[in-house]
C-alpha cells in the first residue's frame, strides 16, 4: 500500500494533461485500463511459416500492434524532482560515457519500450512485465538507426518487439530476430543495470531519471497485472517447457553465453559477496548484494585479481587486491587500473520461469 501511494503520488506530481484524442500518441482504448484485455490465441500456422520458433506456440497478447505503446520522446528529471519515499522503486538504469539514466518500472509497466538518445547513443529499453526482463539494444540494426515498438505478440509470455526499418520480429529473451527481413540477427546488448532507486541515486546523484510525462494517458499509480508479480501460480500465456527447479517467479539474475544459460539467485550474495564462476567455457565475476546483481567476464590480466564487495552508497561497488575501485558497469573509477573496463556478459533480470523455457539446459548456482 505504501509503494502504491507513493507511485501515485509520483505520478501525479509528473503526468502533463493529455487526452485520447492524441492522434500522435495511438492511445488506445484496449490499454486505458488493464492491459491484459484479451487476445491469448496463437497465430495459427506452422514452424516452418518464416519463424525460427514454434509460430503455434507465438501468442495475440490483445491489445495489437502498437496497442501498447512506446515510448519515443522521453521526458525526464533531476534527482531533487523524485518525491521522497520513491526509494523502494525498481529503475532500469544505463551508463553512457558520463551520462546516466533511470527509466521506472512503474511507467514501463504500460510501455515496455523506450527508444532513447543517450550521450549520442541510438538505444532502445524495453520490459517485459510478464517475464519481469529489462534490456538495452543499440537501435542500429543492419547499419540503419531504427526504432522499435510492441508488436502485441509474445512467446512464452514474452516480449516480442518489432522493428520500424524492416517490421522484423524481435525475441527480447531469445536475444535475436524470429521472423522478417532480419531474420537470425543478433541485437548489440548495451548493459543497464536493474535495481531500486535508492541504489541507483546514490551511485549516481546527476542521473536523469524518465518521468511519466509520456503524451499518453494511463493508470501510472496502478500496476496492470494484479498479483502477478508474486503469485507464483499465475501464468497468462501457455509455457513451453515448465522447469520448476526454483518458483516461476523468483527473480534471477541470468547470464547468456550462446545458447548456455546460467541462473543465480539473489540469496547466494546475501548483503554483499563476490562470486567466480564459469559459463560456456568462460571465467565470470559476478557481484551483488540484496538488490543488485553485474557480472563480468575475466580475460587476460583480470583473471589474475582477487576481488571485494566494496558498496558503501556511492558509485564505487567492488575494488581488487591491486587497489582498482570498479562500478557496476565495469569502469575502474579510482586505482592504479583507473580507466580500465571489464567486459559486460550479456545477462539481465528475470522470472526465473522465462529462462527455464527460453533456455532448457540451464544451469542454476549453487
Amino acid at each position: 500500500m505504501k509503494n502504491k501511494i507513493l507511485i501515485m503520488l509520483y505520478s501525479a506530481l509528473l503526468v502533463v494533461a493529455c487526452s485520447s484524442s492524441d492522434v500522435s500518441g495511438g492511445d488506445d482504448d484496449n490499454t486505458a485500463g488493464n492491459i491484459n484485455s484479451g487476445g491469448g490465441g496463437s497465430i495459427g500456422g506452422t514452424a516452418t511459416d518464416g519463424w525460427l520458433v514454434p509460430v503455434a506456440e507465438v501468442r495475440d497478447g490483445g491489445p495489437g500492434k502498437d496497442g501498447i505503446p512506446s515510448i519515443d520522446n522521453p521526458k525526464f528529471f533531476t534527482v531533487n524532482d523524485v518525491p521522497a519515499g520513491s526509494d523502494d522503486l525498481l529503475v532500469i538504469g544505463l551508463k553512457v560515457g558520463d551520462e546516466t539514466r533511470a527509466y521506472p518500472h512503474f511507467i514501463l509497466d504500460w510501455h515496455e519500450v523506450v527508444n532513447d538518445d543517450v550521450n549520442g547513443t541510438s538505444i532502445t529499453v524495453s520490459l517485459c512485465p510478464l517475464t519481469g526482463t529489462s534490456m538495452g539494444w543499440s537501435r542500429i540494426m543492419d547499419g540503419e538507426e531504427t526504432s522499435f515498438g510492441v508488436s502485441g505478440l509474445l512467446y512464452n509470455n514474452n516480449l516480442i518487439l518489432y522493428d520500424r526499418a524492416t517490421d522484423s520480429n524481435w525475441s527480447q529473451v531469445g536475444l535475436k530476430c524470429i521472423n522478417g527481413d532480419l531474420i537470425g540477427e543478433i541485437p548489440e546488448v548495451i548493459p543497464v543495470l536493474e535495481t531500486t532507486w535508492e541504489v541507483w541515486k546514490s551511485m549516481y546523484p546527476d542521473t536523469k531519471v524518465m518521468n511519466a510525462d509520456t503524451g499518453f494517458s494511463r493508470n501510472y499509480g496502478v500496476y496492470p497485472y494484479g498479483d502477478y508479480k508474486t503469485n507464483n501460480s499465475y501464468l497468462i500465456f501457455p509455457l513451453n517447457p515448465e522447469d520448476e527447479r526454483l518458483p516461476s517467479k523468483e527473480r534471477v539474475h541470468a547470464i547468456i553465453d550462446d545458447e548456455a544459460a546460467k541462473a543465480y539467485q539473489f540469496n547466494a550474495f546475501g548483503n554483499g559477496n563476490i562470486i567466480i564462476d564459469e559459463v560456456n567455457g568462460k571465467d565470470i565475476l559476478l557481484v551483488g548484494d540484496g538488490t543488485t546483481i553485474v557480472s563480468f567476464e575475466l580475460e587476460g590480466n583480470t583473471n589474475s585479481l582477487e576481488f571485494e564487495y566494496a558498496f558503501n552508497g556511492a558509485e564505487a561497488f567492488f575494488s581488487d587486491n591491486e587497489g582498482t575501485v570498479w562500478n557496476v558497469f565495469g569502469e575502474a573509477i579510482s586505482g592504479p587500473g583507473q580507466g580500465n573496463k571489464l567486459k559486460s556478459t550479456v545477462s539481465f533480470i528475470a522470472y526465473w520461469f522465462s529462462i527455464g523455457a527460453f533456455y532448457p539446459n540451464a544451469e542454476i548456482y549453487n
